[in-house]
């Protein structure tokens, strides 16, 4: 593969795809943009159409589908500057670009890619000022967009001013570049230098939170940009959300569990997809999807079987815990109104639901019976 990666903004620079579909297609990206490159390209069987990197990042006229909204989270409730989000006491976002190696279908904030959104700052002086001004947040979380998409020297004025800033303990940048373009790490000692001076020099840490979603994406050139990351003494994680017709079937995820470890990238989260607009082909059910992650967590190490399978529901991070014949549990792993921190919520089962607001009769009290099936 040439290190040098191009970036590919139209459907009619893909040669693989047929002229009837980039005609289909091109309703799509006018809808919702479009971004891929040759190197992610080539990780594509294009004789398969149901190929799970194809899936990842080439439009399917399914996304037209009504279904969903923009800001399923509800994310700009919590915008408290331009540019920051702040849900949780501790944690603070900076939303750093609103560019990304290549836009997945299903991503979640794919309102930042059209022409009419303002909620990234491309100056994070009004950002930082926030963070400096509120001693309770210790971690900050550069995402977008994806950070590493940035020049280098563009993100080192963000973390030397983070560095900076005495109640700031622990910095995470949010990025799939190492599965979309490794060579951005591999060709660019600089940002190595810089990772590395962030994890020695300056008595914070420095966390890569991945988004590998199949193993496929975990190629020899991304193994040697994560080594050379973990040479920086940056600590290095993983989260997808679970994707219909993408990593839903119990080989694919466990599969790629169990090498994430094996890489020393732990399994950080398991998501459900987010109901956004266009994401309806992506979803899964959750009452399926807790017997795959159950079953694939059965058959790993713990190291690899240490996910939380959650959603990033408006109220906050609920994880979901199981289930059992008539009902299904969840637990608020965060909580943006502190009184409902740990808070435990049974509901009647929904074998349709899709999201948490699927589920709509809660349980208030439990019988001995019930409880009795967990002793």
């Amino acid at each position: 593969m040439n290190k040098k990666v191009k970036y590919i903004i139209k459907l009619d620079l893909i040669p693989e795809l047929k002229d009837k579909e980039r005609e289909e297609l091109k309703k799509v990206t006018e809808k919702f943009a479009f971004r891929t490159n040759n190197y992610y390209n080539s990780l594509i069987n294009w004789d398969d159409p149901e190929d799970p990197i194809r899936r990842i990042v080439i439009p399917t006229v399914e996304e037209l589908d009504v279904w969903g909204r923009l800001d399923a989270s509800n994310e700009s409730k919590y915008m408290k500057a331009h540019g920051l989000e702040h849900k949780y006491p501790d944690t603070a976002l900076l939303l750093v670009t609103d560019v990304c190696g290549i836009y997945c279908r299903f991503c979640f904030r794919k309102r930042l890619f059209m022409n009419d959104n303002d909620e990234v700052a491309r100056d994070v002086s009004e950002g930082l000022e926030y963070i400096r001004n509120h001693p309770e947040i210790n971690n900050v979380l550069l995402t977008g967009g994806d950070p590493l998409i940035l020049a280098t020297f563009k993100l080192e004025k963000t973390l030397r001013a983070l560095a900076d800033i005495p109640h700031v303990r622990i910095v995470r940048i949010g990025s799939k570049m190492l599965a979309v373009n490794p060579f951005r790490v591999i060709d660019d000692p600089s940002l190595l230098d810089l990772f590395e001076w962030f994890n020695t020099k300056t008595g914070k840490k420095l966390y890569l939170m991945n988004h590998f979603n199949h193993p496929r994406e975990l190629t020899e050139d991304t193994k040697r940009a994560v080594e050379l990351i973990q040479r920086t003494g940056t600590t290095l994680t993983n989260q997808t959300p679970i994707l219909r017709g993408i990593n839903d079937n119990e080989d694919a995820l466990k599969e790629l569990l169990e090498e994430l470890s094996f890489m020393g990238v732990p399994p950080y989260y398991v998501f459900q997809c987010r109901p956004t607009a266009g994401n309806k082909t992506y979803s899964t059910k959750i009452e399926e999807t807790i017997d795959l992650v159950e079953s694939v967590r059965a058959k790993v190490s713990g190291l690899a079987g240490r996910v939380r399978y959650v959603m990033s529901h408006e109220t906050g991070k609920i994880e979901v815990l199981g289930k059992t014949n008539d009902l299904v549990f969840f637990r608020y792993h965060r909580a943006a109104d502190p009184k409902d921190a740990g808070r435990f919520m049974v509901y009647r089962r929904n074998p349709d639901a899709h999201w948490f607001d699927d589920y709509e009769e809660l349980v208030d009290e439990y019988k001995v019976e019930t409880q009795e099936q967990f002793v």
